[in-house]
């Protein structure tokens, strides 16, 4: 019961703040007048609240919330108009002529013409509909915004289920390589793809890691790719800018840099791979650039990793950021900007 309270507390605040307001319009010209407060005052302010109630539990959810939009003005009159005539038969049985036409020499003193009282109980009636429409409407956004997130949330790990696996295939391949050349590289080529794992069991599973150690990541990638290849020597990759206090999505880059890799060697073993990343306080820019090598053979899973990327991207990034792909049959090359990143952990 209390952790309901809590969870409702600002519809509490706001009934409160109604019924504080609407007593205080009717108690107001009794209190600054000094005047005795009438009979049917207190019996027409709890009218009123039941009203107010039944209309907001259950004719608004029964009725109005399931479209029978008809039948509820229709339930909503008679009750409405049930409830002042009422009042009236009890409170002002005597009803003289003119009552609909303002004050005369045979009006009651203290009496209320039926129209007014069917608006005084008519407004909180209204406010009661509103009021509950609005919770039901804040209610199913919540649900959407969270079933939204879900979503997002289990499609990123989807994409990342595809991504990971893609990456560890050819990085095994990078060794499988180098023992069949019986390269003394070989062993420190498995420290650094058990550094690499290492990174994508503990840090990949998170929404944002700190820049610095997707950067790390990024390095011991290069380094490996550097063990595998016979010429390096145009492989670079050039960092500038302040990496701290910043984070990203993990595996965010290491497809497009994954991508130059497997298509930037030519025919004879020579490798042409520059990478840039330039970090700013409004942005992150990364450009890979290479050459195109061998030509391959698209098979059935080419191109799984950067479909993912790109559909990474737009999920967390919408609107903020830009990617540019250009191939002009010699050189390959990708863009990318990141606008207003988040800051870091």
């Amino acid at each position: 019961m209390v952790k309901l309270l809590i969870k409702n507390r600002v519809q509490i605040l706001v009934h409160i703040s109604i019924w504080m307001l609407l007593y205080g319009f009717a108690f107001y010209p009794v209190l600054n007048n000094a005047q005795r407060i009438p009979s049917d005052l207190l019996p027409k302010l709890v009218a009123i609240i039941a009203l107010f109630y039944i209309n907001y539990f259950y004719l608004v959810p029964a009725l109005l919330l399931k479209k029978n939009v008809l039948f509820y003005i229709m339930v909503s009159l008679v009750l409405l108009l049930c409830s002042v005539m009422v009042l009236h038969h009890m409170y002002e049985p005597i009803i003289p002529d003119n009552a609909f036409f303002g004050p005369g020499p045979r009006r009651n003193f203290g009496y209320t013409p039926i129209y007014r009282s069917f608006i005084s109980f008519g407004i909180p009636y209204v406010i009661s509909a509103i009021l509950r429409l609005y919770v039901e409407w804040k209610r199913n956004e919540n649900l959407r915004l969270s079933v939204e997130k879900e979503s997002i949330k289990s499609e990123l790990q989807l994409l990342k289920a595809q991504l990971n696996p893609h990456f560890l295939f050819n990085t095994l391949n990078t060794i499988y390589a180098l023992s069949v050349k019986k390269s003394p590289d070989t062993s420190q080529a498995i420290v650094d793809l058990s550094e690499l794992m290492r990174y994508m069991l503990y840090e990949a599973d998170k929404d944002l890691v700190p820049l610095n150690k997707e950067l790390d990541y990024i390095k011991s990638y290069i380094q490996l790719q550097r063990l595998r290849l016979s010429d390096s020597e145009n492989v670079s990759l050039k960092i500038t800018g302040e990496d701290r206090g910043r984070a990203v999505p993990p595996l965010l880059f290491i497809s497009f840099i994954e991508n130059a890799f497997k298509y930037g060697t030519d025919y004879k073993g020579k490798t042409y791979v520059k990478i840039t990343l330039t970090i700013t306080d409004e942005s992150i820019y990364l450009n890979v650039k290479n050459k195109i090598g061998i030509f391959r053979e698209p098979s059935k899973n080419s191109g799984i990793g950067l479909e993912n990327i790109r559909n990474q991207l737009e999920l967390i990034y919408p609107a903020l950021h830009e990617l540019k792909v250009d191939n002009d049959g010699n050189n390959y090359e990708v863009s990318l900007t990141i606008y207003q990143l988040k800051q870091g952990l």
